[in-house]
Parts: C-alpha cells; sequence; structure tokens
C-alpha cells in the first residue's frame, strides 16, 4: 500500500483532460497493471461458468449421475473461488487506485495553488480551486476505479464471443455484431451527458465562489443590511446549479434505462435463437443452458461499458478543470542560475524607497493602494505587468532569487492574512522551528497574551476556520505574533495594529521595534503611534517616495504629510 500523501506526486501532463487523465493512469504503475489483469480473470471466471453448468447438464443427459458430474461440478466451484479471490483483490487495488488518483490530484493543486500564493485569486475563482476537493477528484477517482472491471468486461466479452462462435456461428455473430450496436445506441446519449457535466460543473463552481464570498463578508453583510439581497442572489445561483443537475439526472436516467432495456431486449434475441437451434437439434439442451446464461452474463460486460463511459466522461470534464489551475503559469519562476543575496538594504527603484539593513522603516502613502502594492513588490509579488526585478536585496534583483528563498527571507504580513483552523500552537510556529520561550516572546510582543488567557487550553486550543472563534483585534495580533515567528530578514507588516485600541498599539509599536531591533522590518501605516518608533519614515506620494526622515521632523517640514497624518489621527481607532 502506498503511504498518503505522496513524497512526489509527479509532473503531469498538462497538454489536455486526456492527456492528464493518461498520465495519472501510467503513474499507477504496476497497481494499475494488477486491477487490469485481476479484473480479467474476474471477468473471464463469470464468463466461463455457463459453460461448465451446460457442460455438467450434458454430462448428466449422457451418462446420469456418476463421475462427470463430480468432475464438472468440482471445476465449476474451482472456478467460483478463483471469480471470488480475484474479485477482492481486484476491488482492493482500484480502491488503492482511486485514493491515489485522487490524493495525487489534491497534492498537485494544493501545492500549486501554494506556489501561485496571491497571484491565484487574480487569474481563477476560488469557487473552482474549492470545487476540485469537493467533486472533481471523486470523478478522477472513479474513472480510475473502473478500468479494472472495464478491461476485463472487454476480453469478457471476446471470450463468450469465441465460446459462442464455436458452438454455433450464428448466435458467436449476433454477440459480435450486436453488443457494439448497442453501444453505438448509446452514443448520442453520452455526448449530450457530457455538455450537460460541463454546464453543471461551472455552475457548480460559481456557487461556491458566490458562498465563499457571502461566509467570509457575512460580518459586513450584517452591518450594512445586505444578508437578504445576498440571500437572494445565493438562492437563484443555487436553484440554477439545481436545475443544471435535474437536467444531467434526467439524461442519466434515460441512459440508465437504457442499460436495462437495450441488454434485456439483447438477452431475449439470443435466447429466443438458442431456443430455436436446440429444438431443431442443432445444439444440445446444455448448449441452451449456456447460451442463456452467456445472455445474461452479458448485461453485465454492457452495463460495465456504459457505466466506464460515463465516469471517464465526468472524469475528463473534472480534469480539464484541474489543468486550468495546474496550467497557470507564475508570473515570477525560479532563475535559471539562483543567486543568494547578502543581508542588504531592500530598494524599490520604481518608487524610490529603500529601506536599510537592520532599521525599522515606516511607509505612509497619500493612497493607500500605493502602499500595499509598494508592500507586495518588496516581497515579490507583482501586480499584472510588474516586473520584480525593480527589486533589489543586497544589490541583488529579487529576479534572481529562488522563490523559495526569497519567501523565507523577506515575509509580506498584510491585512488579507488569514488564520487556518487547528491548534493555535501549529497557526503561530508554521515552520515548526520555534521553542516555546520564543513562541511566548512574540506573543507577547504582539500584545496577544490575553488571548491566550481567554482560550481554555493556552496554546493547544483548537481555532475555529479562518479564527472565526477570536474577535478581529484579535486574529490581527495572532497574525502578527505568526509574522513574529518566522523570524525573517526582512518583514514587511501593512496595518498590522488597523483593528486595536490606542493603548494596545502603543504597546506594540514599542515591543516591536525592540523584537526586530537588529533586522529589517518596513511598517506601511500612518498611525502617529506607530510612525513615532520608526527609525525613518518614507513619504510617498503620487507613486514616488518624495521625503523621507523621522516621524516629528516630517511632521514640521512636510504638509502634505502633515495632512495625511493627522487625518488618519483624527479617526476613531476601533
Amino acid at each position: 500500500m502506498k503511504n498518503l500523501p505522496l513524497a512526489d506526486p509527479g509532473t503531469p501532463d498538462l497538454r489536455s483532460s486526456v492527456r492528464y487523465m493518461a498520465w495519472i493512469l501510467r503513474v499507477q504503475g504496476w497497481t494499475l497493471v494488477g486491477a487490469i489483469g485481476f479484473g480479467i480473470t474476474w471477468m473471464v471466471a463469470q464468463a466461463t461458468v455457463p459453460a461448465v453448468i451446460g457442460a455438467a447438464i450434458d454430462a448428466v443427459v449422457d451418462d446420469g449421475f456418476g463421475r462427470g458430474l463430480l468432475l464438472w461440478s468440482a471445476l465449476l466451484l474451482l472456478v467460483g473461488a478463483i471469480q471470488a479471490a480475484s474479485g477482492i483483490v481486484r476491488h482492493r487495488l482500484s480502491v488503492q487506485m482511486w485514493l491515489d488518483a485522487a490524493y495525487r490530484t489534491v497534492q498537485l493543486v494544493s501545492t500549486h495553488s501554494g506556489r501561485l500564493g496571491s497571484e491565484l485569486n487574480r487569474r481563477v475563482a476560488h469557487g473552482e480551486v474549492v470545487s476540485v476537493g469537493a467533486t472533481d477528484i471523486a470523478n478522477i477517482g472513479n474513472s480510475v476505479d473502473v478500468m479494472g472491471r472495464f478491461v476485463g468486461s472487454i476480453v469478457a466479452y471476446l471470450v463468450v464471443a469465441v465460446i459462442l462462435l464455436r458452438s454455433s456461428p450464428t448466435l458467436g455473430l449476433v454477440v459480435l455484431i450486436g453488443v457494439p450496436v448497442l453501444m453505438l445506441a448509446t452514443g448520442p446519449l453520452l455526448r449530450h451527458l457530457n455538455r450537460r457535466n460541463q454546464h453543471a460543473r461551472a455552475l457548480q463552481g460559481e456557487l461556491n465562489t458566490l458562498a465563499s464570498d457571502i461566509v467570509a463578508g457575512l460580518r459586513v453583510l450584517r452591518g450594512i443590511g445586505g444578508e437578504a439581497m445576498f440571500d437572494r442572489r445565493y438562492r437563484a445561483a443555487s436553484q440554477d446549479v439545481r436545475r443544471a443537475g435535474v437536467q444531467v439526472a434526467r439524461v442519466q436516467s434515460v441512459l440508465d434505462a437504457l442499460q436495462v432495456l437495450l441488454p434485456g431486449a439483447f438477452v431475449v434475441l439470443v435466447v429466443w435463437l438458442g431456443a430455436r437451434f436446440a429444438a431443431s437439434g442443432q445444439i444440445t439442451a446444455g448448449d441452451l443452458v449456456a447460451f442463456y446464461g452467456y445472455a445474461t452474463f452479458l448485461m453485465l460486460p454492457l452495463r460495465t461499458f456504459t457505466e466506464a463511459a460515463n465516469k471517464l466522461i465526468r472524469g475528463n470534464v473534472s480534469a480539464r478543470h484541474v489543468i486550468r489551475i495546474l496550467g497557470i503559469v507564475p508570473s515570477v519562476t525560479d532563475p535559471a542560475d539562483p543567486i543568494s543575496p547578502p543581508d542588504g538594504d531592500l530598494v524599490d527603484a520604481r518608487t524610490g524607497f529603500v529601506a536599510r539593513k537592520g532599521v525599522l522603516t515606516a511607509i505612509v502613502s497619500d493612497d493607500p493602494r500605493d502602499a500595499v502594492a509598494l508592500a507586495d513588490r518588496l516581497g515579490g509579488y507583482l501586480e499584472p505587468g510588474g516586473d520584480v526585478d525593480d527589486v533589489t536585496y543586497g544589490d541583488v534583483p529579487l529576479g534572481a532569487v529562488a522563490r523559495d528563498e526569497l519567501r523565507r527571507r523577506i515575509v509580506v504580513n498584510d491585512t488579507g492574512s488569514a488564520l487556518f483552523s487547528g491548534r493555535l500552537r501549529d497557526a503561530l510556529d508554521v515552520r515548526r522551528a520555534t521553542t516555546d520561550d520564543e513562541v511566548a516572546a512574540a506573543v507577547t510582543t504582539a500584545s496577544a497574551d490575553d488571548v491566550l488567557e481567554t482560550l481554555a487550553d493556552g496554546l493547544d486550543s483548537e481555532l475555529a476556520e479562518r479564527g472565526r472563534s477570536l474577535s478581529g483585534g484579535q486574529r490581527q495580533r495572532v497574525v502578527l505574533a505568526r509574522a513574529l515567528l518566522t523570524d525573517a530578514d526582512v518583514l514587511v507588516l501593512v496595518e498590522p495594529t488597523s483593528a486595536v485600541d490606542s493603548h494596545t498599539e502603543a504597546r506594540i509599536a514599542g515591543r516591536l521595534r525592540r523584537h526586530r531591533a537588529g533586522r529589517t522590518t518596513v511598517v506601511v501605516s500612518s498611525s502617529p503611534l506607530v510612525l513615532d518608533v520608526a527609525d525613518e519614515v518614507v513619504f510617498v506620494a503620487g507613486g514616488r517616495a518624495v521625503a523621507k526622515g523621522e516621524h516629528h521632523h516630517l511632521m514640521t517640514t512636510d504638509r502634505a504629510y502633515r495632512q495625511v497624518v493627522t487625518r488618519e489621527e483624527g479617526e476613531d481607532v476601533a
């Protein structure tokens, strides 16, 4: 058995959904070979049962209840044992392939999503990513799971056709021609089902996106009285999904009915022909019983064919959405020959901003969007059309630094940073490389000691999804403590105290300066309490760094700076 998650999920073929599914099958290796082999054994064993029973009946007719009946009965017992054993092993291998395909896809999507970071939200709706885990992995797993039975059904069908041809060429030809005709009869329905599945899957992704947006903004919606409007939007979207699902079910129900009707009619035809041949003496009574058994058995391969076609269609639709995500190329990729920069100044050429090594630098901007964009560039996160080489660290362009090293050495903590469900200790110490004393120091610096006091199990307490069990101010302080525990060479903080009161803000500002002493820290804020402890403040106006100095100096010498800061000072702090 394979251990999950996989140590290396591999490199998928993203040229098309069919190629991705083919790759998923190839990486199964000997597990797929085993599932197909035991699937063939399982189906062929079932296919030979009617022949053994027919031979046993002929033996009784010819010799009575003698040695022949015992031999054929023993053979039937052996065939039954082989069928049972191979069926068990095939099922185990098929489940293993299902798990491998599903979790391999999840690992690929989650790893690539982490590699894309904030860029993912700009390139694809997050509901699409949710739908991969909710629906697509099951469809891909099912399409792999059915392969053993599908190939086994094909081989069993050919075996039955050969047996019938040897016994009666007419019946053999009926089977050889009739089964493909029955499959072709369902072809138009399968194509129709494929289109409706694609439409339903697209609507489901849109609904998941809408649901995620509503849940994330529920507190704001309640504050502005917008719950009813978004409730109506969600109801309307869910009804669209329901109607699309009903359309899929209608086609599926007709297909399921045909899976019973067509094989049933085929069985009637084969039995009718066999009975006529038996009455005319062309075949024996045992042959007639065997022919009825073959006709009944053929319903299983026929249903397996249509089931496999249905699952492969769904898997192909889901694979399209998977490769859409996996095919997103990050704006910034690892250079061919990465350079490890020395610890030095962080410089943004576009704005002229400089964060000197080992200094606490604050950024104040006349347009908050410019400050946020600058923070993203300092961390190597690009907006569309950006150039990562605009920023240098230790005189080395960020584009020349390996992504893993860049993310490790320069950490950006913005207002969108979220907490994940799980233990508070794990939420804080994401790199699992810190001691309890270091965790306590970061919590104290972030003035989050009271958060631990309110939780029954302290650091071992469980956090709800996105930290919903904490208030806005508590979440912000826990997120700040997490950023401090990364111990990054350069820490960029965007409005780290916007959700706390002025007394708490003053404590955090003073402690932050001491905690990060000797290391480069950049804080985006227009709060005087934070600006007052900064070694240097850079004022950005019109997208350019136009002034720098200590907070009090800029307050007395730069009118535009003073207007921005005092406007912020005049607002109530939540």
